[in-house]
């Protein structure tokens, strides 16, 4: 049996899965997608194998991908709604891409301007994050913050480290260990609006907190 036999099959096995199941949410359509993402790379790692068993190993190694994909998926949409549940600050919004979730916290929120000072009353907000982080402890996190392009580029990257770094603090204090945080800044580099409007401005001055599952 040639190698294409169990990539065949592994992809009608995928696409079998999908349709086992008809997803009724947003929430329940990722998790769906993460098994069938868990199912090919679990048998393309069975199907890349050598030996009389390689059929064997594509449809095992399909199932169990299958089971970590849904977990995972299932997982983040679980994380995602207790944040939203704890989050008393409706401008802040959660996001679960189906592989990592997005917590965006608008910087005039969080911020004066020009400074790097968090604003008392955002704080609680911030341990939210941090017990929900507790709660869900197989994962890793990045700060990274956003500026809009106002102002020298160099300010901007320094502005938004500083930032990034006052956010992870808060999260460290709270529990999160070290070792699951990272916190750096983008500056101007990663507009998610136009910076030739004020409003495109205020949405790309931002400090994300994406939460990636191990």
């Amino acid at each position: 049996m040639t190698l294409k036999t169990p990539f065949l099959l592994l992809t009608l096995g995928a696409m079998t899965l999908a349709g086992c199941v008809t997803p009724t949410t947003e929430e329940n359509r990722r998790t769906n997608t993460g098994a069938v993402a868990g199912a090919l790379l679990g048998g393309a790692l069975g199907a890349s194998s050598k030996g009389d068993d390689k059929l064997l190993k594509t449809v095992v190694g399909a199932g169990i991908g299958a089971a970590i994909g849904g977990a995972i998926g299932a997982t983040l949409d679980q994380q995602a709604a207790d944040l939203r549940n704890s989050i008393g600050d409706n401008r802040v919004s959660v996001t679960n891409t189906g592989s990592e979730l997005i917590v965006n916290l608008p910087q005039d929120i969080l911020f004066a301007t020009d400074s790097a000072n968090l604003r008392g009353d955002l704080t609680q907000d911030l341990r939210a994050v941090a017990r929900s982080l507790m709660n869900y402890p197989n994962s890793t996190v990045q700060v990274v913050g956003h500026t809009d392009n106002t102002g020298a580029a160099a300010y901007n990257q320094n502005l938004s480290q500083r930032r990034a770094q006052s956010v992870a603090s808060v999260l460290l204090a709270n529990g999160v260990p070290a070792g699951r945080v990272q916190a750096y800044g983008r500056g101007e580099d990663q507009p998610i609006a136009s910076n030739l409007s004020e409003a495109g401005r205020a949405q790309n001055r931002r400090v994300e907190i994406i939460i990636h599952p191990n």
